[in-house]
């Protein structure tokens, strides 16, 4: 099993009747595959926080609930966590985080231990499948225990490595039901500050289970020089990089068990604590007058694996490693990340690229991808939903170096049901001279493809309500006039739309209507290819992104007048064109033509 997997399966085990996610890497699967179990309620809920409340009504109904999300996803469900720490829980509430450690999808690589700390509620951190399942039976116990959420922190390296995993049989635990307590789940100031105490008592308590808890174990060692002190996967480094060396490795890692580190580090003549990211536990064990080095010899980015930790190490101790063992690591051949072949966003981007004196407001999903090459028609991007907000910025902050510049906003579907909505909203009460594109493929595609409100269809793929976004868009406010629906496959009417609406000072709404290529909506027709001897170099066909066209030549030629141009002869990868059109339209001298008539004119030519 995968983390992911194996989380999922201690949740189905911990007998809990409601699980609520926002897909987002590297935490997606876990929903993906709780969703395959019976007996359990499970939803894609439209943002974090949704799926956070989601889960804590139903832990006051007295059910078993589970909620996950990645690093940054916790951002926006942190204003639900902050205060529901303050009433506690009443069933287990499991929060399962995925950091991001190494940024392998993500905009930044903030370090979720942190929430444990700011809202005082215990951490658990498995080092590896196995741990995965058991911590999170673990952290359901925990939490009705100490009725507490409690918070899981896995990594990339945790949730997508799988190793073998011993589990056990599903427990049943019938739902107490509600009882009404409104001092509890009321939080108004006068009930909120009297569950203050509440909630530093219980921390003091966290800290007894903590300092007992076989969670936390000494794994000793005899090169007493070093020991270590490491959480999570960077225990597992620690381990393959130091076998000799003591190491304890803590899975309640918060409250940490001080005086049982202190006595640890009594027992080495050093100690080495080993956290990614954040120097959490390294300050902590500071103010406690335990002598510790951490940050001062390791990174603050990326992971830790044996070739970061051994060269850092001997340097502490003065030794030279053999060049063997400080080799970088080999150089894996570039995969810079592309749209897919027709992708629908393509021609959007392709548009954009051809509008001058425009500013582009991006977001976070594929369309981000709008950034790179050959487009370069994304300006900012930085978190789901801020394309609206930054766009209304750009509007109203402009100076007389932008006085005519068109502000464009570019956001998905999902993405603008996560936290968009509210920031079109802005725009239109604020009248904002905005154009924003609404790019609708019917799924949530950089995370795989989920299914969301836009496309009819709930976590197990059955029927349900689906959001009319030209309807929805004119009851936030957008004028009809000013909302468009069009198909991004037909670039003439799409840069028509565009450059239209960009010149009326007022908010607009122009909504793509095609489905991501990768979800059973979309409908592949008949591939082309490229006719050599027609083809003339220009390149425009390039310029579209797709990555079915590939460049085959590549030269220079001097015009008559003098310049210099250069050109890209192509051919295109027939076994992976889906047949969209998209590079037929810029192709001006019509050396694109459907494969299969092609085919037949080379049949007949041979005979």
């Amino acid at each position: 099993m995968s983390g992911n997997d194996a989380v999922s399966r201690a949740v189905w085990d911990a007998g809990v009747r409601v699980a609520a996610a926002y897909p987002g890497t590297p935490s997606t699967e876990m929903l993906e595959v709780l969703s395959t179990y019976p007996d359990i309620y499970t939803e894609w809920s439209v943002n974090e926080k949704v799926s956070l409340e989601v889960a804590f009504g139903a832990s006051m109904a007295g059910s078993r609930a589970f909620c996950a999300m990645k690093h940054v996803g916790v951002n926006v469900a942190s204003d639900a966590l902050m205060t529901l720490t303050l009433t506690g829980v009443k069933g287990g509430l499991v929060l399962a985080v995925a950091d991001d450690v190494g940024l392998s999808s993500s905009q930044n690589e903030q370090d979720s231990r942190t929430w444990g700390r700011f809202a005082h509620i215990p951490v658990l951190e498995p080092a590896d499948s196995q741990e995965a399942y058991d911590f999170t039976l673990a952290a359901f116990d925990l939490s009705e225990r100490f009725q507490t959420p409690v918070l899981l922190r896995l990594t990339t390296r945790i949730c997508h490595v799988k190793a073998l995993v011993t589990v056990g049989e599903r427990k049943t635990y019938p739902a107490a039901g509600f009882t009404k307590e409104s001092t509890r789940w009321v939080m108004v100031p006068g009930h909120a500050a009297r569950r203050l105490p509440l909630m530093f008592e219980r921390e003091k308590a966290l800290a007894v289970a903590s300092a007992e808890s076989a969670l936390n174990y000494l794994d000793d060692g005899s090169d007493r020089r070093v020991g270590f002190v490491a959480t999570g996967p960077a225990a597992m480094h620690v381990r393959e990089a130091f076998p000799d060396a003591p190491l304890f490795k803590l899975g309640f890692a918060y409250p940490a068990p001080i005086e049982r580190l202190r006595e640890f580090a009594a027992s080495v003549e050093r100690v080495v604590v080993v956290e990614e990211i954040e120097p959490l536990l390294e300050n902590e064990l500071k103010a406690a007058g335990i002598a510790v080095t951490g940050k001062d010899i390791l990174p603050r980015i990326g992971e830790l694996a044996p070739n970061v930790l051994k060269p850092a190490v001997a340097g502490l101790l003065g030794e030279t490693l053999p060049a063997s063992q400080v080799a970088a690591p080999l150089p894996v051949f570039p995969r810079p990340p592309t749209m897919c072949v027709a992708c629908p966003h393509l021609g959007v981007y392709y548009t954009l690229s051809q509008v001058k004196n425009v500013t582009v407001a991006g977001d976070i999903g594929c369309y981000t991808l709008g950034a790179g090459h050959p487009w370069n028609a994304l300006d900012a991007c930085i978190s789901m939903g801020a394309s609206m907000g930054m766009a209304l910025g750009l509007d109203k902050g402009r100076g007389e170096a932008d006085a005519d510049r068109r502000i464009v906003a570019v956001i998905g579907d999902s993405t603008f049901m996560h936290m968009g909505m509210q920031g079109l909203l802005d725009i239109v009460y604020n009248r904002g001279n905005v154009t924003v594109l609404l790019l609708d493929n019917r799924a949530v595609g950089m995370t795989g493809g989920q299914n969301n409100p836009g496309n009819g269809r709930d976590i197990h793929n059955n029927p349900a309500p689906q959001i009319d976004f030209e309807s929805l868009v004119k009851a936030l406010g957008v004028r009809e006039e000013r909302v468009h629906v069009v198909n991004p496959y037909e670039l003439p009417t799409l840069f028509k739309r565009l450059r239209e609406e960009t010149k009326i000072p007022e908010p607009s709404v122009i909504i793509t209507n095609q489905p991501c290529v990768l979800v059973q909506d979309y409908r592949p027709k008949s591939p082309f290819m490229v006719e050599e001897d027609r083809c003339t170099g220009c390149g425009s066909c390039v310029d579209i992104g797709c990555p079915a066209i590939h460049v085959t030549r590549r030269d220079t030629v001097l015009k008559p007048n003098g310049k210099e141009v250069a050109r890209s002869f192509v051919r295109i990868e027939t076994a992976a064109c889906t047949g969209c059109g998209l590079c037929l339209q810029p192709c001006a001298p019509k050396a694109i033509v459907p494969a299969a008539v092609a085919a037949k004119v080379q049949v007949l030519q041979q005979h």
